[in-house]
């Protein structure tokens, strides 16, 4: 099937670190022959130079084409629509890889100019809006020209190994992973530290902060995992109801169990002395469903922190743990990194691994009290780089 994978932002950090190499994998391969990739640019972009430094690949040079628009002036969409119909793909694959007021205009400029009809699919970056308020306001209007199952938001921490490992093993009947339950389980932590700070990503960090980039998306979806009923008829294209279910059951997180953290220097390094963005973010919430009365569920995530790592731990009453962490994923005989399985995804028109409107609701309703009480909270904890998790959560509570 013919594809052109349309990616605007082609020029940006997402695409040069990520998107791009993915790329240069998938047109090596067999489920890559017919895909093409038009990168949209404000300006002209010389795509040897940009796909080299990236570490692409001739092939991918060779299979992509830059169309140069503004994306605020709507007569540039109508342009860009007539070129998309002069190559005639079978699908086009829009990658929004922007900041998320950003592609909500685009989505609107791309409805508006007619680029919506049954070819055509959306990718959405996190993160859906910033609150519960914001994420309703963009699932709408992504609504009035797209169907839902046209619209593919990203969550690449579900295309990781450590998501593929945990249901793995709890699709098996006969593991005892598949029915997980507070009868041998004590707690869960789902975390995901860096050793790095933002890392000249201090404009988006400032607007976001950890528990928006990482807690309310990444580390939800990760727990759903492990909470969710697991079927004896199970099924892929049961996965996203099985994950809201298991959401729907977390109740709103209580402040008093939360904790932020920023590490030392951050304000100076994103030239916003005094800033309350959290580096730094843990939430304690817990589950109705009866499987998992009483069980705490741990939710941390930071930066600058003394390892980098990505892990669901699993600890039982017995005193034993079980560790799910982060590696490489196998796809049809083939090892690829979360991004390419993203991409492979979304041509093949699965959407095992994307997140649902209800989803990103619900998980937006869950961080909502802790939002509100750090909004009216001007204190907060600042760690040493390097600290370790269980020394900032320390310190973070004790000013409580």
């Amino acid at each position: 099937m013919k594809t052109t994978i349309v990616i605007f932002g082609i020029t940006g950090d997402l695409s040069r670190r990520k998107l791009l190499p993915a790329l240069s994998h998938i047109v090596a391969s067999p489920e890559g022959a017919d895909v093409s990739i038009l990168g949209v640019s404000r300006r002209d972009v010389d795509v040897a130079e940009l796909v080299t430094e990236a570490g692409g690949s001739p092939e991918l040079v060779a299979r992509t084409h830059i169309h140069t628009m503004d994306l605020a002036e709507p007569t540039d969409y109508w342009v860009l629509k007539s070129r998309l119909n002069e190559d005639n793909p079978d699908q086009i694959v829009i990658y929004l890889s922007v900041p998320p007021g950003a592609a909500a205009q685009i989505v609107d400029q791309l409805g508006e100019a007619g680029i919506n009809d049954s070819r055509v699919r959306i990718l959405f970056e996190k993160p859906f809006g910033f609150d519960e308020a914001s994420a309703r306001d963009v699932i709408a209007r992504s609504s009035r020209y797209f169907a839902d199952d046209q619209l593919f938001r990203i969550d690449h921490y579900m295309a990781k190994e450590v998501a593929h490992e945990v249901i793995r093993l709890r699709r098996n009947a006969e593991n005892h992973h598949h029915a997980w339950s507070n009868e041998s389980i004590e707690r869960i932590v789902v975390s995901a530290t860096e050793s790095i700070g933002v890392e000249g990503r201090a404009t988006f960090y400032e607007q976001t902060g950890a528990l928006r980039d990482i807690i309310q998306g990444h580390l939800m979806q990760l727990l759903s995992l492990v909470l969710l009923r697991m079927p004896a008829d199970y099924s892929d294209e049961q996965l996203p109801e099985l994950r809201l279910a298991a959401l729907e059951s977390i109740l709103p997180a209580d402040p008093r169990l939360a904790a932020r953290a920023q590490y030392e220097g951050y304000d100076e390094e994103v030239e916003n002395l005094g800033s309350l963005t959290e580096t730094f973010a843990s939430l304690q919430i817990q589950s109705i469903d009866t499987r998992w009365k009483d069980v705490p569920l741990q939710l941390v995530t930071g930066k600058a922190l003394n390892e980098k790592r990505t892990a669901i731990e699993v600890f039982y009453k017995d005193g034993s743990i079980d560790t799910f962490e982060e590696g490489a994923v196998h796809y049809d005989g083939r090892r690829l990194d979360a991004y390419e399985r993203v991409l492979l995804e979304a041509v093949a028109g699965r959407r095992t691994i994307f997140t649902g409107s209800d989803e990103v609701i619900r998980s937006w309703e869950i961080v909502a009290p802790v939002q509100a009480h750090w909004e009216m909270d001007d204190t907060i904890t600042i760690y040493d780089k390097g600290a370790d998790v269980e020394s900032v959560i320390e310190a973070a509570n004790s000013h409580i």
